[in-house]
């Protein structure tokens, strides 16, 4: 019985989170906030959007990574788009 309960949660598919490291986080996010920029290219918030990634990646960069995660997060919600659940 032990066994036959060993082998069918050996067998279940894992249901662990793979983390993503702070680092990664940053990229991606500034990754997104480029696509969105280029999806929104004629709206207003372009500008701002484009300063607020510039600084969040300058902040990851200096290992503030959690400050440039916030501002890169705040470009994307100019431009209308909701920041990829990394978690």
């Amino acid at each position: 019985m032990l066994t036959a309960a060993l082998i069918a949660a050996s067998s279940a598919p894992s249901l662990a989170k793979v983390t993503i490291t702070p680092a990664e986080r940053c990229s991606r996010l500034s990754r997104q906030v480029d696509e969105a920029i280029e999806a929104k290219a004629a709206d207003k918030q372009v500008a701002a959007a484009r300063e607020l990634q510039k600084k969040g990646v300058r902040l990851c960069a200096e290992n503030k990574r959690a400050q440039g995660i916030r501002d890169l997060a705040k470009a994307l919600k100019l431009l209308g788009v909701k920041p990829i659940d990394l978690d």
